[in-house]
């Protein structure tokens, strides 16, 4: 009898044995307390997988820790800045990584295939899983998995009620800034790549991979997550009413001068960046594995 030949796995990715060390960061207060009011830990326990989680130390010692004891697989059930946090440790040890979607928005598990709202399943990515890989951001030696914000947007971020009513937060950070009430940022300069300059701009977006704009899967999603480019928006200040004139476009790096500090939002996470800013990507650079009930349930985003 010929040995049983497995299906063939998803476009992109491959069948993975399980971790046999696996190590999840848990922060307990991410996405309102979803990881503690799922019992995240115990139900990790349960499965052999060490749960690790966030408290008085910081998380890169922890990640340090766990990558001494041997840890071969590194998954956090978090928001999106923790999760780049691990992410980039992963890639570097090279070793994969798991999300775990106990973030408010779950921005990166959206656009990667994990389904938003299956804490419990995401552990089994852990296991017996598919994996797959995809890039990774740097601004300034610093990883990204989703996005760097520039101008109003890193403003909003910067405030505490920004991951509550994200929508309202930036409206009235934009309102306060033409009122002139905000202070002055940096002076913003980089060039487009039709050879435009762009000079203090309201808004800069730098992206892992382009969003799309146009009739996406998900609104705001990325469907590519290997293809190797940054995805960059910049809208300008407006010369008057009523709109912003903006514009798109995708590139492998990215030079953005400034003349001092630039504030800045890295995965929603508030940050000062010093200039100049050198944007870049690294191809496939993340083993990420998940769960076969989501790749199953809808696809990937490639």
């Amino acid at each position: 009898m010929s040995p049983q030949r497995r299906r063939p796995p998803r476009s992109g990715f491959v069948p993975v044995e399980p971790a046999r060390r696996p190590v999840l960061f848990i922060n307990p207060t991410s996405g309102g307390g979803k990881a503690r009011r799922a019992r995240l830990a115990d139900l990790a326990r349960e499965r052999s997988i060490e749960p690790v989680t966030l408290g008085g130390h910081g998380l890169e010692a922890l990640i340090q820790g766990a990558l001494a004891s041997g840890a071969d697989a590194l998954g956090v059930a978090g928001g999106d800045g923790s999760l780049a946090v691990v992410a980039a440790a992963a890639a570097a040890g090279r070793i994969p990584f798991v999300c775990i979607p106990a973030g408010t928005r779950n921005h990166f598990a959206r656009d990667v295939g994990v389904a938003p709202n299956d804490l419990v399943g995401a552990l089994d990515a852990f296991g017996a899983a598919l994996e797959r890989t995809i890039d990774l951001g740097d601004v300034n030696g610093r990883p990204f998995l989703n996005n760097v914000s520039l101008g109003i947007y890193a403003d909003a971020v910067r405030q505490a009620g920004y991951r509550d009513a994200k929508l309202r937060t930036l409206l009235e950070t934009a309102q306060e800034q033409a009122l002139g009430s905000s202070s002055t940022p940096a002076d913003v300069h980089l060039v487009d790549d039709r050879g435009a300059e762009h000079r203090s701009p309201a808004v800069v977006l730098v992206s892992n991979n382009p969003y799309a704009f146009e009739r996406p899967p998900v609104r705001g999603a990325r469907p590519v997550l290997d293809g190797g480019q940054l995805g960059i928006v910049v809208i300008d200040a407006p010369a008057g009413p009523p709109h912003h004139a903006g514009v798109a476009w995708s590139a492998r790096s990215l030079r953005v001068e400034a003349s001092g500090t630039v504030p800045a939002g890295v995965d929603g996470e508030a940050v000062a960046l010093t200039p100049p800013l050198h944007f870049t990507i690294h191809r496939r650079a993340l083993r990420v594995r998940l769960a076969p009930r989501h790749v199953r349930r809808r696809g990937v985003t490639r």
